[in-house]
């Protein structure tokens, strides 16, 4: 199974749009797909029609079962969506008290890559949707990927972000003598804009290979699409911004990336 965190420490740059966007695309193309929403927010959950608060069991209660984890337990997490071929282990709020209750104990940073691997033969691909902020949950979606989705809106206050989120995958990367394969995806880019096309540039002249050489631009069919509770592809399968998604799986499929994750 390929395993995808898309993850930022700055919120609004479309994180989620992205996790839906490359669900349905790979979807589309026969892939079985896990999505995984660690961020307590639930945002996921609600882009594609799931109340948070009327799930029988959420990702919350994985982790707190962390110590007896088994494949039939982590199957009783998972939701079924809307559309075929797609699952979902949804979050809840009670995941904001995961740092205080369990974030002390030991082996706490690699539940969500065990129970990954205990659905290794259900799915072709997982998508993690990461929280924006550093703690037991972001350091759970790093440690389970093989490769990070870096979503940078096209503006300066954006990028500023970016750079807390480097900062963090660096770190992280030190303390365990790894290093994480990333991908930075511009997006939210609007052509007409000078503050778009100067972001996009900076991004370039900063991030170099670093940078995936496309873009993801303003599409209103992504929140239209929200509104449907469907992934782009399924609402508006000819638009830009599912074009260029198309684009960015195509990418990611070849995984021929610039730095692998070793350790």
């Amino acid at each position: 199974m390929r395993v995808w965190t898309i993850a930022n420490q700055k919120g609004g740059v479309g994180k989620t749009t992205s996790v839906a966007s490359l669900a349905g695309v790979l979807a589309k193309r026969g892939q079985r797909v896990l999505m995984i929403d660690t961020d307590p927010h639930a945002s996921l959950g609600y882009y594609l029609g799931i109340d948070s608060e009327e799930v029988p069991a959420s990702l919350y209660d994985v982790f707190m079962a962390h110590d007896h984890l088994s494949r039939d337990l982590v199957k009783q997490h998972i939701v079924p969506t809307s559309v075929d071929g797609i699952d979902l282990i949804p979050a809840t709020m009670a995941l904001a008290t995961l740092d205080r209750a369990l974030g002390h104990h030991e082996g706490m940073g690699l539940v969500l890559r065990n129970l990954i691997q205990l659905l290794d033969s259900d799915y072709d691909v997982a998508l993690v949707d990461c929280p924006p902020v550093l703690g037991v949950l972001m350091v759970n979606a790093l440690a389970a990927s093989q490769h990070i989705i870096v979503p940078v809106q096209t503006e300066f206050l954006a990028i500023k972000g970016l750079e807390r989120m480097i900062k963090t995958m660096e770190l992280m990367g030190r303390s365990k003598r790894t290093r994480y394969s990333y991908s930075i995806v511009p997006t939210m880019y609007d052509r007409r804009t000078k503050a778009s096309s100067a972001a996009l540039q900076f991004l370039g002249d900063v991030y170099g290979e670093r940078l995936w050489p496309d873009v993801i631009p303003v599409d209103t069919k992504f929140r239209d699409a929200s509104l449907a509770h469907l992934p782009a592809s399924h609402y508006a399968p000819q638009s830009r911004g599912v074009q260029a998604y198309e684009r960015l799986l195509d990418f990611l499929m070849k995984g021929e990336f610039a730095h692998a994750k070793i350790g």
